[in-house]
């Protein structure tokens, strides 16, 4: 057989193509880095701590949102102005009713993908409070929700326990009820004007035990959206604080999926 040498040109050419599919295939393969963390209502940004932790250990940058909870607009832009911040592209995640938020934050271009815990996914024309009713909660059933004289809701401390945290000590959920944000009763009603899922890859984590918003709304939910979903057993509304290895484990499923 008589083997010739390829052209200098034509060698160059094959080089650069294959260090630039070796880049393609690196850069498919490395995971988002950035991670933005938002609160739902009656609580704030502390509740991310074991979540933090875990993702940071691994390599993530996490910024974690305090959304005044004021107004849905103050919240959403409270959100923004931390994806502002963002070097590159993110995961935004939320837990409750920052799921609303992050639906309507979500379409800014830093955003990859979402992750939902135990959170509300209105779609656009919807509201958290009017997609309850599609599968009412215990809480909907119950008096635990308060109301202020000037428009602002909150958990009956005596009952938080049972409906917000019943998989945490006893003592770690009356410092959350007791140091609660309380939440405008108006920010329940906002109507959503864009959904970034429905333009972006999302996941839902399912909490099993959930009594604040009911389990069954959240699957469905993730199964409008065509989420990947993944279900905690036993797991109460506040499995973002009971259960941060199986919620940080998500999150790092969409950082290393969404592109």
């Amino acid at each position: 057989m008589i083997r010739r040498n390829l052209p200098f040109h034509l060698t160059v050419a094959i080089a650069v193509c294959f260090v630039l599919c070796l880049a393609n295939a690196l850069a498919l393969a490395d995971p988002v880095k950035n991670i933005v963390l938002v609160h739902g209502a009656w609580a704030d940004g502390s509740g991310w701590k074991g979540v933090y932790d875990i993702l940071v250990k691994d390599g993530y940058n996490v910024s974690i949102v305090q959304e005044p909870e004021t107004s849905f607009k103050d919240d959403v832009a409270a959100t923004k102005r931390v994806l502002a911040q963002q070097d590159g592209p993110c995961i935004l995640v939320a837990h409750s009713y920052g799921g609303a938020v992050i639906t309507e934050a979500g379409m800014d271009p830093s955003v990859a993908g979402l992750v939902y815990v135990a959170a509300h996914m209105p779609d656009v024309g919807e509201n958290e409070a009017d997609d309850g009713k599609r599968f009412p909660s215990d809480l909907s059933k119950s008096t635990a929700i308060k109301k202020t004289a000037d428009g602002f809701t909150y958990l009956d401390p005596a009952q938080f326990y049972e409906y917000f945290a019943a998989d945490l000590p006893a003592e770690q959920a009356a410092f959350m009820a007791r140091s609660q944000v309380l939440n405008a009763a108006d920010n329940f009603k906002a109507v959503i004007t864009t959904a970034a899922w429905r333009s972006k890859p999302s996941w839902m984590l399912v909490a099993a035990k959930d009594r604040i918003i009911n389990p069954d709304l959240e699957r469905w939910y993730a199964e409008r959206a065509g989420s990947h979903m993944v279900e905690v057993p036993g797991a109460s509304h506040s499995v973002y604080v009971s259960r941060p290895k199986e919620v940080a484990g998500l999150i790092e499923e969409a950082a290393l999926h969404a592109k």
